[in-house]
């Protein structure tokens, strides 16, 4: 095995390691849950290399850095302001969904009109415009946090990936009977979930584009799909009002939560995977994190974007310009950069 190089995750903290075994390049995570500001960093160096064979004595001091960066970004305090910074006419139709790459230098906006559009953040042009679906690209995701690949689900019923980098298309993953509505790649980018209305989930690799499993069980739509950060774990919600964790590797059911009377619309995992939070048509929202989990973003069918104190419940700001509904929010990975997407075809850029 040969170290090729580090991948630094600060939420929830954590290094992941590109190494080279038979002429393959793979990926493994070294995860620090337990980190604080307060913790040794010299401690958690000498554990590191305790467990870990790739971590020799030349990389030890680099290692070291890289916790201390760590530690650094868990003792900033998020007061951040957003202030609007820029209007993008981005679709000719209402758009679907937004989401940013790890950096928060590109993103993705899906639309009505069919397509995915990949964007430069800093200078708000277009880079790709990723064309083949018959019908509304409906969920969309970087494979994050490499941000070499793009998946795109639609109505069509089928889900696409592609080069984040030239806009190819690699496969397309067919299987579901109706519309796909949420997507999700795991933490080691060697699997996509996708939630459909035909009341599933299905598993497909990534690197053979075969479908690996279709887990069901909800008895209605599935709208939310999301890996936990290990990614041996999946959570799904439905239309049937609850929530479903799957075992990914037996593909087997491990709980169902119930206890909303309404729809699901989204679950998450929170930074370290201790709770799952849930947002349901029945008007209770137990959704959306910040990076850092101190903040919730909210996006409404009245035109406003709100952002949350975790702790107290109070509501921090209110991001309005919108002309429409607001379909979809995402933070960049640093916790600095907000996008919206929204009905009426423009997606705004917060920062």
């Amino acid at each position: 095995m040969k170290l090729k190089r580090f991948l630094l995750r600060y939420y929830p903290p954590g290094i992941i390691l590109e190494y080279e075994k038979g002429g393959q390049l793979r990926t493994k995570s070294i995860d620090l849950l337990d980190l604080t500001p307060k913790t040794n960093p010299n401690e958690v160096l000498a554990e590191i290399r305790r467990s870990e064979v790739l971590i020799t004595e030349t990389r030890a001091d680099q290692v070291k850095q890289l916790i201390l960066r760590l530690q650094e970004k868990q003792g900033q305090q998020n007061q951040h302001r957003f202030c609007f910074s820029k209007e993008l006419k981005a679709h000719i139709l209402p758009l679907t969904n937004v989401a940013f790459d790890k950096s928060g230098s590109r993103f993705i906006t899906g639309s009505y009109d069919r397509t995915c559009r990949v964007w430069d953040t800093a200078s708000r042009s277009e880079l790709h415009a990723l064309e083949g679906h018959r019908n509304v690209v409906y969920a969309i995701a970087f494979n994050n946090p490499y941000g070499n690949k793009i998946a795109t689900g639609s109505f069509d019923k089928t889900c696409k990936l592609w080069c984040a980098e030239t806009g190819k298309c690699f496969h397309t993953f067919r299987g579901h009977i109706a519309e796909i509505v949420c997507l999700a790649f795991n933490p080691q980018s060697t699997l996509v979930a996708t939630g459909s209305m035909d009341a599933t989930a299905k598993l497909w690799d990534v690197e053979t584009g075969e479908e690996l499993a279709t887990l069901t069980g909800h008895s209605a739509e599935v709208l939310s799909v999301c890996f936990n950060t290990v990614g041996n774990q999946l959570v799904t919600g439905s239309f049937d009002h609850t929530v479903v964790i799957w075992d990914v590797a037996s593909r087997r059911r491990v709980h169902t939560l119930i206890g909303h009377r309404g729809e699901i619309s989204n679950v998450q995992f929170n930074w370290d995977c201790s709770l799952i939070v849930t947002g349901s048509m029945d008007r209770s929202c137990r959704i959306c994190f910040s990076p850092q989990g101190s903040r919730l973003l909210t996006a409404s069918s009245d035109m406003t974007a709100r952002l949350w104190d975790v702790q107290s419940g109070v509501c921090l700001q209110v991001l309005r310009g919108h002309t429409d509904e607001i379909f979809s929010c995402a933070f960049n990975y640093e916790g600095d950069t907000i996008v919206t997407g929204s009905k009426d075809n423009t997606c705004r850029i917060w920062y």
